[in-house]
Parts: structure tokens; sequence; C-alpha cells
């Protein structure tokens, strides 16, 4: 049976996308030890992972889901709130009120989603939503679904925030909503001030720690943890699709808090629960993450060697940033395709990104260190990168 025939407006965009050199093909790869993966037969240091901690590979967490596999089978077969909180979830969500120091937990099924449906559900049309303009697309798209009025900032011009905030009148909720750590710039929000605007006018605090879980903090919880601001905070999100290297999304607070989430967030409430063997998985590394702090410093030592060399070049621009996310800002999104397509051909695994992923002239390689990455791989990504730069840059 042939396809029904597409709208024209499909093709002319589709053709435009690749006009634009904006057009994103699907690739598979098969994810390797030791900061490495397998794309098209070629073996490559992977270079655009978000397995910070390397713990989606390890043997522990391995043995923990299939354990738990064996046990209860693959899916939860039903949401949480009708009969998808299996044992597994419960300990999962107490292990993660341990770790985060709170009363309670609650998951879901994404990091997106426990974004998407969080904002959504403590904004409506009568509250006004302040949104950071770098924020995570499902912040974005939380802001937007609330029908609150949306009011973008900069987190490195305050000013602004200040002075909106100043006007806003009524009996409506202010809602500040941020990343803690932003994930194509690696650069990190001013929670402290955040948390001064918040408490002198009155708003709610939303963070989402996505990319600071695991990394952040003495113990692993976050920004807010790093910067002394985690009692100062309304709402932190958390993922357990990163540095904890497994899948879902979490909030961690007071147990009425918890409670009002469970009853009024969507996106918990209408999708399927996480499966229990990723709960074990996340369970065990919850409890790595606890035992084995040297992961993050020796992730701090690699990104902080490879951001030092990277700020020498004068042919690219490194932005301000910290942690294991290094954005190389190469402008243009056909140059930025040409030098990513050469490094994979050198061994390296690079993300290129490009509008509308973030803003026209900015199109980068996004560089993502893990704490598998040994100085030999970063050394040899540096030559292979200084060779095709000086094709790419150098020569327009």
């Amino acid at each position: 049976m042939s396809p029904p025939e597409l709208p024209e407006w499909i093709e002319d965009d589709l053709q435009k996308i690749r006009d634009t050199g904006l057009f994103r093909s699907r690739r598979t790869f098969k994810p390797l030890t030791g900061g490495r993966c397998m794309l098209d037969g070629q073996t490559l240091i992977n270079l655009s992972s978000n397995d910070y901690l390397d713990l989606a590979h390890d043997d522990r967490l391995i043995a923990a889901a299939a354990s738990a596999l064996s046990e209860m089978g693959v899916g939860a077969r039903a949401s949480a709130l009708v009969s998808g909180r299996t044992e597994w979830h419960a300990k999962l969500e107490a292990q993660l009120a341990q770790f985060e120091g709170t009363e309670a937990a609650i998951l879901f099924p994404s990091g997106y989603a426990a974004n998407l449906g969080i904002v959504s559900a403590f904004a409506n049309e009568q509250d006004t939503v302040f949104c950071d303009r770098l924020n995570h697309a499902s912040l974005i798209d939380g802001c937007r679904l609330s029908g609150a009025r949306l009011r973008v900032y900069r987190h490195d011009r305050l000013e602004k925030l200040k002075r909106e905030l100043d006007k806003v009148t009524g009996d409506g909720k202010k809602i500040i909503v941020t990343d803690s750590v932003f994930s194509m710039d690696g650069s990190l929000a001013p929670l402290v001030s955040l948390c001064d605007l918040a408490e002198k006018f009155q708003a709610i605090l939303i963070i989402d720690e996505a990319h600071a879980t695991g990394v952040w903090g003495a113990s692993g919880r976050g920004l807010a943890e790093e910067l002394g601001v985690e009692h100062r905070v309304t709402i932190r999100i958390g993922t357990l699709s990163k540095a904890v290297g497994a899948m879902g999304g979490f909030v961690a607070g007071a147990s009425d808090l918890i409670d009002w989430l469970w009853n009024r967030v969507r996106t918990q409430i209408y999708s399927t629960a996480l499966p229990p063997a990723i709960c074990a998985a996340a369970c065990k590394s919850l409890e790595i993450i606890q035992a084995e702090p040297e992961r993050r410093r020796v992730l701090s030592e690699r990104a902080d060697f490879l951001r030092n060399e990277l700020q020498q070049r004068t042919n690219v621009t490194i932005p301000s940033s910290a942690g294991p996310i290094i954005p190389v800002i190469l402008q243009d999104p056909g140059v930025t395709m040409n030098v990513a397509a050469e490094l994979q051909e050198a061994g390296f695994l690079v993300g290129a990104i490009r509008p509308p992923t973030v803003p026209e002239g900015t199109s980068r390689l996004r560089v993502s260190v893990t704490c598998a990455h040994q100085r030999d791989d970063l050394e040899r990504f540096l030559k292979a990168l200084d060779r095709s730069l000086a094709r790419n840059v150098e020569s327009r």
C-alpha cells in the first residue's frame, strides 16, 4: 500500500531546511565504554554525551537493572497514579529524597515532562512568568502552555528582570524560571541574585538542575547546593538521564509540595511510569555518586584542562562557561557542519548545534566532557580541531 500524498508545504519546508544547511538526519550509534561510541561502523571518542560521570554503562547499574527486569518485567504497565508505581518507584523516590535532603520526591517519565508539567501547573492566565532566554525548550514550552504573561530576561542583565518584576501588579503570581546550567552555553545561572530578587518581589523561583545534578555541589545535588541556596528555591527539578546515567526527571521537596504535584501535574498523571528496571539502575547510581565523589573531581579536572586550552585559540569564540559543557562558537552553520564532519573523520563525535536550537549567528560545536575521557583523548581532539579550523575558519 502506497503512503498518502504529503501536503506540498511539507516538501517545501523540507527543501528550505536543506537549503539553509539546517537539515538534521537520523543516525544510529552504539555506546561503548571508556567515553567512546560506534557510529556507522567507526569507533569514535564521544564528546557529545551527557553521561558526565560515566555511569550509564557501569556494570553495577546494569546488574541492578537486569535483576529488576527479571523480577518486574519490562514496562510499568500503567501510569504511576493508576497502578504503575512499583516498589522500585517508591524506593527511588525515597532515595532521591534522602539524596536531596528533603521530605519526599516525585518521579516523571522524562526531564522534559517534569519541566513542561510543573511550570504549566504552577502558572495560569492571571500570572506572570519570567523566563531566561537561554532556558531549555521544555521550560519555554511550559511557560507558553501555562497561558501566563511571558517576560523574557537575560541572566547576565538582571536589571531588566528587576524592572519587569517591579511592574507587575494585581493578585497574580510572579514566577521566575531558569536552568541552573544552560545546556548549550555551559554558563551558570546567578542563583544567589535570582533568590534575592524572588524574595524581594515575593516571586516563586523554579530551577532545572538537569546539567547540574550529580556534577555540582559537595554531595552532587546541583548548583543550588554549590551556592548554598537550596533552602531559598521554591522548586528544584532534577534529571536522571544525564550524570545519573538512567532516565527520567524528578522533584524533591516538602511532603505537601510533592502531594500537590502528584495531584496536579498532568505530565505525571497521564504518563506511563518509568520502567521499574530503570528505577533500580538509578537507585544504584545514586549510591555510587555518593560513595565515589572522585568522579566529580576527575570530571572537573578534564573539563578545566580542555576549556583552558580552547580559550587560547584566537580563531574561535569560547564563551564564559563552567563544568563539562564547552561551546566552540563558529557562527556559520555550514562551517560548523564541515568542522564536525572532519572531526568525525579524525575519530571524534561532537555535537554540531545550529539554529533554531541556538540563535542565528551562534552555530557551534557543543563539546561535552565526561570523567571517562583521558587527557590523551582531549589532546588528540585539540590537534584535530586545530587542523580543521585552519581549513574552514582561517581560510575564510
